[in-house]
């Protein structure tokens, strides 16, 4: 009877594990990523380094989310890292909206695990992302609001309506507003509000357009209605933002 094989022992004596990572380089819809406890990338696929605007992988290493997205999401995506770290637990299918290149915030699936070193301190983590649409057995929820998600991402800058939302996903007003609750933790009107202010920080930090050119062509009906809700998101104004943020 042949001896059976040890994964743990065979594991061990993989030289060069970095080899698993990069299998996910022939993966186009899943983003890997492996950070430190710094919260800074060690590893990415060429995917995410799409997802997120940069030629290479290696513009990516070494850096930490408030490089590549928008200050309030990035707080949010190493407040989770954090979670992760501190319960030495995996978190698994969350979530989260991201902001890719083109500008355009999409519902994404992550799932975040702690990487463990010597005498098994934890050391960053290593996690996985995919379109939720593309997500096969994710929860069939959010697939449900998907059409709604959809139109907002494609007529943010125009006026809509709740209604407008409830009949793309064939709910009533009620019904959608009980599911964006329970799901995203936030009323229909306050994501397309999000969606809004996600594309208006990546035309501050990415064009020169004037602050009332963004202002209407994200949807907001003026300008002072823009700075109100900017600065009520991200703590600065318009302007204030764009120096921050902006590349030199």
């Amino acid at each position: 009877m042949k001896e059976r094989a040890n994964p743990d022992e065979y594991f061990r004596a993989v030289a060069n594990p970095i080899v698993f990572a990069e299998l996910f380089d022939a993966i186009p819809d899943v983003y890997l990523f492996i950070k430190d406890r710094g919260h800074r990338y060690m590893k990415v696929n060429p995917a995410l380094a799409r997802l997120l605007g940069c030629r290479s992988t290696s513009e990516m290493i070494g850096h930490t989310d408030e490089a590549f997205c928008p200050p309030v999401l990035a707080a949010q995506y190493m407040d989770e890292d954090r979670r992760v770290m501190v319960s030495r637990r995996p978190l698994l299918n969350q979530i989260w909206l991201v902001a890719g290149a083109d500008g355009l915030p999409r519902w994404y699936v992550s799932s975040k695990f702690p990487v463990f070193g010597p005498r098994r301190m934890v050391i960053g983590i290593a996690g996985a992302m995919r379109p939720h649409d593309h997500a096969g057995d994710a929860p069939g929820d959010y697939r449900r609001l998907t059409p709604a998600c959809e139109f907002v991402l494609a007529h943010y800058g125009q006026p809509i309506a709740v209604a407008d939302l409830a009949r793309c996903a064939s709910l009533s007003i009620s019904q959608l507003q009980r599911e964006f609750r329970r799901l995203f933790g936030m009323s229909p009107g306050d994501y397309i509000l999000r969606v809004r202010l996600i594309v208006a920080r990546r035309k501050l930090e990415m064009t020169g357009a004037a602050v009332g050119t963004i202002a209407l062509d994200c949807g907001f009906y003026d300008q002072s209605h823009f700075t109100r809700a900017f600065r009520a998101d991200t703590g600065l104004r318009p302007l204030e933002y764009r120096r921050r943020f902006a590349p030199a």
